[in-house]
């Protein structure tokens, strides 16, 4: 009988000692607790800001930019970590990008400014851009290694993961900081960092089944669009900063952005090895759908989750612990459906229940004034929690089939970049809603917004061919 050729590739180191045909179980640690680090980071901060505002004497509007700056640094990097992985492996920029999270954790830690925290952050944000890129290459990898698809599993598991992170997230952050402080925030990286750098030194194998985009290049050596990366970033981050804060005087970022996007577009189209192969998206459709999923889900979901919960408090008159109380089913609700359905690989029943879920959630808003009693604010946030548990998990299973696989490091930096995308449209729509107060008005608004932006989801889904075929055929990635 022939034997698979990727038989000649080594297995990593410890996995000879469980079944051969079976996913490496030593890498799910490593996997695991290095995609956590962006968001416990994300929203532990979210306890801090009125203490450290009071400590460094920051306004509100100074220190929401240790939010903007990771979201900024998130986006923008992760392709880029991406692209790294996918030239140099997972192990290197794994460990390259713990290094960097335990730099940032000890500068912040000694930081006596508002400024330096800020560099803090997009030190962060940076530092923890290569994790969860190094997880979708390595579970591809290990697809290619053993012949088949991965379990279902261990992407259930980083979907889970970072659903669990969404729930205890502010609660440890409020603990850390009744400890010892804000500060603890950031020296709770060091050890985080030390523990990712333990791991991935012991488990992360130094080879991949998955052939390197380095070995492309002459004599084995990389070739990084390095001009592509810039222009990129420059654009995004321009347009970005627009979204976060679109004035009128502000002009001048999206016609930046504009510029550097033609002058990208026209940079990839040319170069032989570019940074994000643009000739080959255009040449997958289905990837450049859940490219658009991705926004659109993410925007319903962050929108939702802020708006809500600033209602509770300002409309409603609920206390900030109070208003917690109430969204706490929503994310329980997550995990468990993100539990039940994660071994199923099928993702477009998945999606269009999400997205239509989303929208029903939305038009449940309509119902609710100042004076709704408890168990109505709980149905709304229990009908939320499905789609959120639905929808980022099954666009991740899209990608992890959609995506070519010698660029599936990159791919899965520009899920998470969409991600972020929406997160800032999402911050831009309650701002622009709630411009005059945190009213029920307002609020009812933002829900026929975020249910038109929820119905377009499913717009998108439904004549969406290439999802019928996740999950069925053959078990050979």
């Amino acid at each position: 009988m022939t034997r698979h050729p990727v038989r000649a590739v080594r297995a990593p180191r410890g996995a000879r000692n469980g079944p051969p045909e079976g996913f490496d179980r030593r890498l799910i640690a490593p996997m695991l607790l290095g995609s956590v680090l962006n968001p416990v980071n994300s929203v532990m901060i979210s306890v801090a800001l009125v203490p450290i505002g009071r400590a460094l004497g920051a306004s509100p509007a100074g220190t929401a930019w240790l939010l903007s700056a990771l979201y900024l640094a998130t986006a923008v990097g992760q392709p880029v970590a991406g692209r790294l992985v996918d030239a140099y492996g997972p192990r290197l920029l794994y460990l390259c990008g713990a290094t960097l999270v335990g730099v940032a954790g000890a500068l912040g830690t000694v930081a006596t400014s508002l400024h330096v925290l800020v560099v803090a952050r997009v030190l962060l944000g940076l530092g923890t851009c290569a994790a969860y890129p190094a997880a979708m290459y390595l579970t591809r990898s290990e697809a290619v290694r053993t012949g088949r698809k991965s379990p279902g599993g261990v992407l259930t598991a980083l979907s889970f993961a970072n659903q669990t992170v969404a729930v205890v997230g502010p609660a440890l952050g409020g603990l850390l900081i009744g400890l010892g402080g804000w500060r603890t925030l950031f020296t709770v990286n060091v050890p985080l960092a030390a523990a990712c750098l333990v791991l991935g030194a012991r488990r992360l194998p130094k080879r991949s089944a998955l052939p390197l985009a380095a070995q492309a290049g002459t004599g084995g050596r990389p070739r990084l669009d390095t001009a592509g990366m810039a222009l990129f970033a420059v654009s995004l981050t321009a347009a970005l900063l627009f979204v976060t804060e679109p004035r009128a005087a502000h002009w001048y970022l999206p016609a930046l952005a504009a510029a550097t996007a033609v002058a990208f577009t026209v940079r990839e189209l040319r170069t032989p090895e570019p940074f994000i192969d643009l000739r080959l998206l255009r040449g997958n459709p289905a990837v450049l759908a859940t490219f658009a999923r991705q926004v659109l889900a993410f925007t319903v979901t962050y929108a939702f989750l802020y708006g809500f919960s600033q209602w509770l408090e300002e409309g409603r008159g609920l206390s900030a612990s109070q208003a917690g109380l109430v969204q706490t089913p929503m994310f329980l609700t997550a995990m468990a459906v993100t539990a039940l359905t994660g071994r199923r690989p099928e993702v477009r029943g998945k999606l269009l229940t999400g997205g239509l879920l989303q929208a029903a959630a939305c038009l449940l808003l309509l119902l609710v004034h100042a004076g709704s009693p408890v168990w109505l604010l709980l149905a709304v946030t229990l009908v939320a929690g499905v789609p959120q548990g639905l929808n980022n998990l099954a666009n991740q299973n899209a990608l992890f089939h959609q995506a070519d696989a010698g660029r599936m490091g990159s791919s899965a930096g520009l899920l998470r970049t969409f991600a972020y995308l929406g997160a800032m449209v999402a911050s831009s729509a309650n701002a622009a809603f709630f411009r005059h107060g945190v009213t029920t008005a307002g609020l009812h608004h933002l829900a026929w917004f975020l249910a038109g932006t929820a119905a377009l989801l499913v717009a998108v889904t439904l004549p969406d061919r290439s999802l019928r075929r996740i999950g069925r055929g053959t078990d050979r990635p």
